[in-house]
């Protein structure tokens, strides 16, 4: 199975599977001399671990991250580094039901038509436990970042539960810690506790809309034509388990504007250029303008869940299937950290290209 691969620069290689011994990444292109140690990548992959609360699945992995190469003396060496997170709450017995049907919803029936194996604990390389290799190569970037460009600050939140939005009047970014959903609107949160107890309890789930936006990222990140930053944005959240839809700034919005509406007026500021709103989501010509870079993913429900749904054996049997096991009502909660990981891979990856292409920018204004 190739393309477990992302990245230009700033490469980055998961392995593993759900049920495997370990799991992990070997990321690439990573410049020496940044200060990196297990504990600064351990505090991403604690926001994503399992078992943090009943909204989330009772798998209880402590996630922690061992760092086999590449960094000496607690400075990477500009070699590849090595990432290691060890499995070690799997219950293969619990999927030994369903080695022979297929779960609606699942990759069990693509995987199985393309390479004619399946590995049917937990979905193998298409569980969305692929996700923490993600988190841990994106703490590596958030550390990298840190040295080449420490204006960069990255914040992913949740700003949909299922039918139901969060109220942007409302929103207060101090307080995306304090609930179980990454959420900036209090009211939402608690709001969304009541409806995914119900959910879980029935037996059911629910998808999630996410927004993460890196602010401070300087003008002149991406390229035209295939090298563009959304490009590259919009294809690191899509390859994550479960997202269905990828927007940058206005995004699926922009079609129901007017031009005078869309447009983001710009007008010089005492530093620069300053805009008068950011429907562009801070990309233009797929080059970055300065603003704030705003993605939003949708991810679907769980497809792992308790009620009666109809499928079909390997052997071609139509038959019935209930997915027992350890799953998230919302996998949504659990993909904001990922996103916000995947934000920092892609930027690093383009600024060190950018640095390579052009070095500084080479049009000034003003």
């Amino acid at each position: 199975m190739s393309l477990n691969s992302f990245g230009h620069i700033f490469r980055v290689t998961t392995w593993g599977e759900s049920h495997g011994p370990a799991l992990g990444a070997t990321v690439d292109g990573v410049p020496p001399g940044v200060d990196v140690t297990e504990a600064d990548l351990q505090q991403w992959l604690d926001r994503r671990k399992p078992g943090q609360n009943k909204y989330t699945t009772q798998r209880r992995e402590p996630d922690l991250v061992e760092i086999l190469s590449g960094v000496f003396e607690g400075q990477t060496t500009g070699t590849p580094v090595q990432l290691m997170i060890r499995n070690t709450d799997q219950r293969s017995k619990d999927y030994s039901e369903i080695m022979e049907k297929f779960r609606p919803g699942h990759a069990d029936i693509t995987y199985w038509q393309k390479y004619g194996i399946r590995d049917y604990r937990g979905g193998g390389r298409s569980s969305a436990r692929e996700t923490a290799a993600r988190v841990a190569a994106g703490g590596l970037a958030r550390n990298a970042l840190k040295t080449l460009a420490p204006s960069v600050s990255i914040k992913g939140y949740m700003v949909q539960m299922g039918p139901h939005e969060i109220d942007r009047a409302r929103l207060d970014m101090s307080r995306i810690e304090e609930n179980p959903f990454w959420c900036p609107d209090p009211q939402a949160a608690k709001d969304w506790a009541e409806y995914l107890d119900e959910l879980r309890k029935s037996g059911s789930s629910v998808g999630a809309v996410i927004e993460v936006v890196a602010s401070g990222v300087p003008a002149g990140l991406g390229a035209p034509v295939y090298g563009k930053i959304d490009t590259d944005l919009a294809a690191a959240m899509m390859s994550i388990n479960a997202v269905k839809g990828v927007e940058i700034g206005a995004g699926m919005g922009a079609a129901s504007l007017t031009g005078i509406e869309n447009a983001d007026e710009i007008s010089m500021g005492k530093d620069g250029p300053v805009y008068s709103s950011n429907h562009a989501g801070g990309v233009l010509g797929g080059i970055s303008t300065g603003q704030d870079l705003v993605v939003r993913f949708a991810v679907k429900p769980t497809s792992s869940i308790l009620t009666p749904r109809n499928t079909i054996t390997k052997s071609g049997e139509n038959t019935e299937i209930v997915t027992k096991g350890r799953h998230d009502p919302c996998v949504g909660i659990r993909a904001v950290p990922v996103g916000e990981a995947m934000m920092a891979c892609v930027i690093l990856d383009h600024m060190l290209l950018h640095r390579g292409h052009i070095g500084q920018n080479r049009g000034p204004i003003g």
